[in-house]
C-alpha cells in the first residue's frame, strides 16, 4: 500500500508540473503566428525545441535506471 501512495504522489507532481508548463506552450518568443482575416497559421518552433530538449533529458535520466 505504501508503494501505491508514492506512485499517486509522483503522478500528481508530474501532472502539476505539466499543467504549469502548459500555460506557456505556444507563447514563447520565437513562435511564429500569421493572422490574416479569418485564417491563423501557427508555427511553434521554439516550443517544439524546448519540449524536445526536456523530453530528451527526462528519457536520458530514466534510461540510467534500466
Amino acid at each position: 500500500m505504501i508503494d501505491f501512495s508514492k506512485v499517486l504522489m509522483i503522478i500528481g507532481g508530474i501532472l502539476l508540473i505539466v499543467g504549469f508548463f502548459m500555460q506557456f506552450i505556444g507563447k514563447l518568443p520565437g513562435d511564429i503566428v500569421f493572422k490574416k482575416g479569418n485564417t491563423t497559421v501557427f508555427f511553434p518552433i521554439v516550443t517544439c525545441i524546448v519540449i524536445s530538449i526536456v523530453l530528451s533529458l527526462v528519457f536520458s535520466f530514466l534510461g540510467r535506471f534500466k
